[in-house]
């Protein structure tokens, strides 16, 4: 998909742009970064995960989505258990990105989570510490629709973001 998304770039002929993605979308958005790097001038994901585990996906939740693709195996095979089998399958055995693999991406990159998103903190603390010019927002009392659930802060934040020049603060800047 990541591959599509930048014929898409390509067909509308944009050399580059500001990318956010949501769940899926902050995979392909990554895979993007890493792929076409310089199609890519910022990144804000959020709710994405870069491998399919119970260190990744809340181990509860992952585990029904392995039940529930297996069982839908045993089902007649209709284009709706087809769509949903697919989905599943895609929840189930992918990404397979790994923390070194994230250092291809080049650009400012904004990671963002929910401090109870079934993407586990310390996942999504992962991703943004393997991306060499990250941010890290975690959202309180949040799960994944982040976006949704403080839609005015994260248009606000996210913004701010494109805007504004990324910067690392070391030494006494890190007190402000």
């Amino acid at each position: 998909m990541a591959d599509d998304f930048n014929e898409l770039l390509n067909q509308l002929h944009l050399d580059s742009t500001f990318v956010i993605g949501w769940s899926d979308g902050g995979i392909d958005g990554l895979l993007l970064a890493m792929r076409h790097p310089e199609k890519v001038r910022r990144l804000a994901i959020t709710g994405a995960n870069i491998w399919p585990d119970t260190t990744a996906l809340e181990p509860q939740l992952f585990e029904m989505i392995i039940a529930g693709n297996d069982s839908l195996a045993k089902v007649l095979q209709t284009p709706e258990v087809k769509a949903q089998k697919k989905l599943l399958n895609l929840m189930a055995f992918n990404p397979h990105i790994s923390t070194a693999d994230l250092k291809n991406v080049k650009c400012p990159t904004l990671v963002i989570g929910g401090d109870n998103d079934v993407i586990l903190p310390k996942h999504t603390m992962a991703i943004a510490d393997a991306i060499p010019q990250s941010y890290l927002w975690i959202l309180p009392n949040s799960g994944h629709s982040t976006l949704v659930v403080y839609k005015e802060m994260f248009n606000q934040v996210v913004g701010d973001f494109f805007k504004k020049p990324y910067r690392t603060l070391t030494g006494m800047a890190q007190l402000e």
